[in-house]
């Protein structure tokens, strides 16, 4: 099992993403083979916040020219994180037919990434 490190590379952070996260939508670099699932994963216990939708990209790296010299950059993933803004408690029925709150406190921003930027 992979580090949720490992999967969450790095943020994105242009005009576009930084517009977006006023609507709960984060953006991402991410491990190419990584599935929507293992981002979920990684981006609920990183940042414990509620994800509601993950939508991914496979960029192609772009090429590029030095002089007469041509070279290509790697290709990436990025994938577009959507966070609940309004996190609520969740009830499920336990043995017996009772409901069951959790206790557990999501934050409704992602304020730090830390990875050091």
């Amino acid at each position: 099992m992979r580090s949720p490190y490992d999967i969450i590379i790095k943020p994105v952070i242009t005009e576009r993403s930084t517009a977006d996260t006023m609507d709960g939508k984060y953006t991402f670099v991410v491990a190419k083979d990584a599935t929507k699932v293992e981002i979920r994963k990684a981006c609920e216990t990183l940042f414990n916040v509620r994800v509601l939708k993950v939508n991914t990209q496979n960029i192609s790296g772009k090429l590029k020219r030095l002089n007469r010299f041509e070279g290509k950059r790697p290709d990436w993933k990025k994938a577009i994180v959507t966070i609940d803004l309004d996190p609520e408690e969740t009830t499920y029925l336990v043995k017996g037919g009772q409901e069951k709150k959790t206790n557990k406190k999501y934050k409704n921003t992602i304020e730090e990434f830390g990875f050091g930027l």
